[in-house]
């Protein structure tokens, strides 16, 4: 479903700033992947993701989606293929309109739009039907303003707008990291329910080392814009984040020492 072959990425090439975020970074993800990535700051997790997506364009390499060349392609139409929730709750929707509102652009993304406007009643009811799930008590709020939502709602919401049309690849960049512990442990909850119920292959990054080995078929770990650790399966379910330390330590020849991610 994602290819990567070899992608570089330099920001501020040929000036003292300079700095090599991705050197020769290969993925492959099979149909149905849950993949978590981990890394320490700098590792270049985001810059692969925002490559992906097309945020912005890498300076060598390839980038299959569903077996089609969008390396060239700008990050608008590549939009048809992906579902993305961002690590800031105040990214994804629309403040000023309504759930209801919100979730019907979502729905009609990339399709053909007639003179008509409303929300239908039968779409009234999916869109209940999809936020009852979730036990946030946003059914009962269709015309509330996603402004005045708390950040563990909207992320919540925003994953649901993500995968309303069932994206080819599903982009989730730290998307709980803004939340307090128990909020991010429903949302990351909520996430792994959406992926299996409707079969997404999926490519998440997240700091905490525990989620990353509680989460997802596969774990891949990162370091100076490099692939260093992939692992998968059950050698995957046994490992321990003591595992990942030292394979962190023995791949880059250091100490780990990111207190964000300790911390967690």
């Amino acid at each position: 479903m994602l290819e990567i072959k070899e992608i570089y990425k330099t920001f501020n090439a040929g000036t003292q700033n300079e700095k090599s975020a991705l050197n020769g970074v290969s993925l492959t993800l099979n149909d149905s992947d849950f993949v978590t990535v981990i890394g320490g700051n700098g590792a270049g997790k985001s810059t692969m993701l925002n490559a992906i997506a097309g945020v912005w364009s890498v300076d060598g390499g390839k980038i299959l989606i569903d077996g089609e060349d969008v390396t060239k392609l700008s990050e608008y139409k590549r939009a048809k293929y992906l579902g993305r929730v961002f690590q800031d709750p105040m990214t994804g929707t629309a403040a000023t309109m309504s759930i209801v509102e919100n979730m019907a652009i979502a729905a009609r993304r990339g399709k053909r739009r007639g003179l008509g406007w409303g929300v239908t009643k039968e779409e009234r009811e999916q869109y209940m039907e999809m936020l009852k799930k979730i036990g946030l008590g946003l059914e009962d709020r269709l015309t509330s303003k996603v402004g005045l939502l708390s950040g563990g709602q909207r992320q919540a919401l925003t994953l649901l707008m993500a995968t309303i049309q069932k994206p080819k690849l599903l982009l989730l960049d730290e998307h709980t990291a803004a939340l307090d512990p128990k909020t991010a442990k429903r949302v990351l909850e909520l996430t792994n329910e959406v992926i299996l119920e409707h079969n997404l292959t999926a490519l998440m990054i997240t700091h905490n080392m525990k989620d990353a080995i509680a989460y997802g078929n596969r774990l891949v770990m990162m370091h100076e814009g490099r692939i260093i650790f992939d692992v998968s399966g059950e050698e995957k379910k046994k490992l321990k984040v003591s595992d990942l330390l030292a394979k962190f330590e023995q791949a880059s020849g250091g100490e780990f020492a990111n207190d964000r991610m300790m911390l967690s």
